[in-house]
């Protein structure tokens, strides 16, 4: 019997002073995201307001079930090596249908963020915002069996953080965090 796969929405968040071990992990790093390229939804880096330090590192992937998206997240190698604080891993409806390669903005041209809204209770922010070719993939982040929203990530081509921010619906959200992204894998 063949599994549907699932969407997962998966941010590694850097610990602190780990720069120098993720250059180091690069390659393995990249290596081990390779295993899963056709699985890919999108994936790339996260950056400080300063635009250069790594903050942490995206993924959305279709898996076979929960079981096997705990054990991408966490046999990831910087994982591994702890050059992470923690993992933000949840269920993801991939609304845009699409992958980022897919963008038609492609991967040049205008800045890009994650954004992240972490809420609880009634849903938010269900169907697409209309008008959004500035949408490089949105979704539902949800309970690990499907059935609870849990917030809403979506990247995003803006001029700004706070016109990245408008895609979400303000005050629906315990909080909603803003991160600069880029395309991510191999150069």
């Amino acid at each position: 019997m063949k599994t549907v796969p699932m969407e997962f929405f998966c941010y590694h968040r850097d610990r602190p002073g780990s720069m120098a071990l993720r250059h180091e992990l690069l390659e393995a790093h990249w290596a081990y995201m390779d295993r899963f390229d056709k699985e890919m939804i999108a994936r790339g880096p996260t950056f400080g307001g300063d635009g250069a330090t790594l903050t942490g590192s995206v993924h959305i992937v279709d898996l076979p079930d929960p079981a096997a998206a705990r054990a991408f997240a966490f046999d990831e190698p910087c994982y591994q090596a702890g050059a992470y604080r923690d993992v933000l891993l949840r269920r993801w409806r991939n609304m845009l249908g699409r992958t980022m390669w897919d963008f038609p903005g492609g991967r040049t041209g205008g800045d890009r963020y994650l954004v992240l809204g972490l809420g609880s209770g009634e849903a938010a922010d269900l169907a697409v915002p209309p008008g959004r070719d500035d949408l490089i993939a949105y979704g539902p982040l949800l309970s690990d069996d499907g059935t609870t929203w849990l917030g809403t990530a979506a990247l995003v081509r803006a001029p700004d953080p706070e016109t990245a921010r408008a895609v979400l619906t303000p005050d629906r959200y315990a909080d909603i965090e803003i991160h600069a992204w880029e395309f991510g894998g191999r150069r």
